[in-house]
């Protein structure tokens, strides 16, 4: 006999266990699964109800693990709350863009700060980025800013230049560039994170309370997709220890109800930053012990390139769009091997940004310094994105042991783009090589990057089985994957991804109570529909916490 205090019946549920068992019944204790069985109620007699035991009738809805998306900007997308949308289709034109902005503008007292999020030059009919002169035009009096879609890009007005007291003679930062016009004066765009940052860092930050109101509307739209446990890859990307104390801060007054991993920036794990002398056992237990468990490091998180779209991704060979442009890495090698090998000896698992595969290969450089100067079993060790990894970097991450969360939305948002702009045809059907890490038994999952792409496990499951890209071409027919694959990828190969599968990631007894209910079984329905299944409910640790639009109240 179990005791129960939540009783889940007449449900299609997909275990993702090992051996991919289904039931019909699951019973909850105390936010731990305590009862599986194959039929649609439990036997009589075995379960132990109360009057306050909980039971919902799911009419055979489809009962899965609770996704877990291993790499997004959970922060930065609630940010974009309180932003004009300056993305594309909606945006045609950098009109478009403009009269967009002008009723913000026009809201907004004199001299305060204006901004958007989303742009996409490749999308716009002028094909290329808005300019200081374009924003000027519509905001002489206001400092605006508009971030690219791929978050590594900016554009902003002169009166933005001003405020963060960019003049025309500034020199370039360590990492990135200010784009100049043909006479060398700045023209408003901003390259790579370093540049962005010191226009950025000057805008007045919000205050608490707006900063946690903004992140419930953003969780709620996460929670919306089924999500149970978040990965924020970079914590201190936007505002430093700062935004460190917002996340244990949200946990602590319960605005988000998520289990967290923490992506910490390196910068913050030098030895002048705040966790310089921490190890990561360390700062593991400062994290847990400030949020009673639901927020835990995940990482030391590092870029070693930039982004494709935005021709900063460090490739082997050259752009197609440009035979001279390669891209660069972020860091030296030789001081980035040294940085990586003391991350690794204080215990840190690591994940650093790679996208092009220069960047890819330069990465593998710097886990196998630090691996033959300080071998450790099981690291997991992380590659973000790995778009364009070769088969040789692949063999090399399955030789190091070295795990990839793969960008795979690209196929769809820039596929076509990719092939036509970016990439070329042959580089641009092995972006995101699913298939290939599967034949190299290496540990991967998906992610959605946000707000890159927008939030949605089901939506990257849709894109792995199907790789179609915008203009419903197949891209790299040859590395899909099967359903029951992409799923494992979002639930049990997280839990991995994150050192939990003995607690989360597939429906087995004893393991944590974190749920997702489908309106449709996505291992039933025509593939092409995967992404279109709504989710009807959200239950982490036993508790719902979103049912049909609603965010229920902890």
């Amino acid at each position: 006999m179990v005791n129960a205090d939540l009783l889940l019946t007449n449900a299609n549920v997909l275990t993702l266990d090992e051996k991919g068992h289904r039931a019909g019944s699951v019973a909850v204790n105390d936010g731990r699964i305590v009862g599986i069985w194959e039929e649609v109620s439990p036997p009589k007699d075995v379960v132990s109800y109360s009057a306050s035991t909980q039971i919902i009738d799911l009419k055979g809805a489809t009962l899965i693990p609770g996704f877990i998306d291993t790499h997004n900007h959970l922060p930065m997308y609630a940010q974009t709350k309180g932003q004009v949308n300056c993305s594309s289709p909606l945006n045609q034109t950098i009109s478009d863009i403009q009269q967009n902005l002008l009723q913000k503008i026009e809201q907004t007292p004199k001299g305060e700060w204006v901004l958007g999020y989303g742009y996409d030059d490749t999308l716009l009919e002028e094909k290329r980025h808005p300019t200081r002169e374009d924003l000027d035009a519509i905001a002489p009096d206001h400092p605006v800013c508009i971030k690219h879609i791929s978050a590594h890009l900016a554009a902003c007005n002169s009166k933005a230049l001003q405020m963060a007291g960019v003049a025309d003679d500034q020199p370039d930062p360590v990492i990135g560039y200010f784009g100049r016009d043909q006479s060398g004066r700045i023209n408003g765009v901003l390259y790579e994170f370093d540049a962005i940052e010191a226009v950025y860092s000057k805008i007045p930050e919000k205050s608490t309370d707006e900063q946690i109101a903004l992140l419930k509307e953003a969780i709620k739209d996460y929670l919306a997709q089924g999500i149970t446990t978040n990965s924020d890859a970079g914590v201190g990307l936007g505002n430093g220890i700062n935004e460190y104390d917002f996340h244990l801060q949200a946990i602590e007054k319960e605005a988000n109800p998520l289990r967290m991993q923490l992506m910490i920036m390196h910068d913050l794990l030098r030895p002048t930053g705040p966790f310089g002398y921490y190890s990561a056992k360390e700062l593991d237990e400062e994290i847990r012990d400030r949020t009673n468990g639901m927020a835990r490091l995940d990482s030391a998180k590092l870029f070693q390139d930039g982004s494709i779209q935005a021709l900063t991704g460090a490739l082997r060979k050259p752009y197609e769009c440009d035979t001279e442009l390669y891209g660069d890495l972020c860091h030296n090698q030789e001081k980035f091997n040294e940085e990586i090998y003391d991350l690794h000896r204080r215990g840190f698992r690591i994940a650093i940004h790679g996208n092009g595969d220069r960047a890819i290969g330069s990465i593998l450089d710097a886990y196998e310094y630090a691996l033959s100067k300080a071998p450790r079993e099981d690291h997991r060790h992380r590659i973000e994105h790995v778009q364009t990894a070769t088969l040789e970097d692949l063999d090399r991450m399955a030789r190091l042991g070295v795990a990839g969360s793969f960008f795979i939305n690209h196929v769809y948002f820039w596929g076509d783009r990719h092939e036509k702009v970016f990439l070329g045809a042959e580089r641009a059907k092995r972006i995101s090589p699913l298939a290939d890490a599967i034949q190299r038994n290496l540990l991967f999952t998906l992610h959605s990057d946000c707000p890159v792409t927008p939030i949605s496990p089901l939506f990257s499951v849709w894109a792995a089985v199907n790789r179609l890209t915008r203009e419903g071409k197949v891209l790299g027919e040859d590395q899909r994957i099967d359903v029951d694959t992409a799923l494992r990828s979002m639930t049990i190969y997280g839990a991995q991804l994150n050192f939990d599968e003995e607690n989360s990631g597939s429906i087995e007894i004893g393991k944590k109570a974190d749920f997702a209910i489908l309106e449709a079984d996505p291992t039933e329905v025509n593939p092409i529909e995967i992404k279109d299944i709504s989710v009807l409910m959200t239950i982490i640790g036993g508790k719902v916490v979103y049912e049909k639009g609603i965010l229920v109240s902890q």
